[in-house]
């Protein structure tokens, strides 16, 4: 049974976590749940859809950090760098992804993983792209 309920624009996606490789990146996320926002599509990043966090201090640090996350696959950066380079947040890949900023190369920690529906995924994220945001809510699953 998944952990999470993703709901993107009423689409529902089923998230796991990475508990074992993130365990203080889940921690904090768990407190954060039920998480209402918006997503929109990345500049820099290739194709994925993040949230925006301005300076929302997660105090995690790096854990099973990467800069390419597979599709389905969602990484949070916990911060560090001025937000005017780049804030916090939670980035959502639906296809290919190089993880970057206007000043460079970041990594993110994956502590989160849809298994099933990348194809639906894709084309929530395809549909960010060309219509705009839409409402991402993350919550416990079941």
């Amino acid at each position: 049974m998944a952990d999470i309920e993703i709901d993107i624009g009423g689409e529902i996606f089923h998230a796991f976590y990475e508990e074992k490789d993130a365990p203080k990146t889940v921690a904090r996320f768990r407190e954060l749940l039920p998480f209402n926002d918006r997503i929109i599509h990345v500049r820099w990043s290739g194709e994925a859809c993040w949230i925006p966090m301005g300076e929302r201090d997660l105090s995690i640090g790096y854990e099973n950090a990467t800069s390419h996350p597979a599709p389905g696959q969602i990484i949070v950066y916990p911060g560090g760098l001025p937000t005017s380079v780049s804030e916090t947040e939670i980035l959502l890949a639906y296809g290919a992804v190089a993880f970057a900023s206007k000043a460079g190369p970041l990594a993110g920690n994956h502590f989160l993983t849809i298994r099933e529906g990348l194809d639906r995924l894709y084309a929530i994220g395809r549909s960010v792209l060309w219509d705009g945001n839409k409402p991402i809510t993350f919550r416990k699953a079941g």
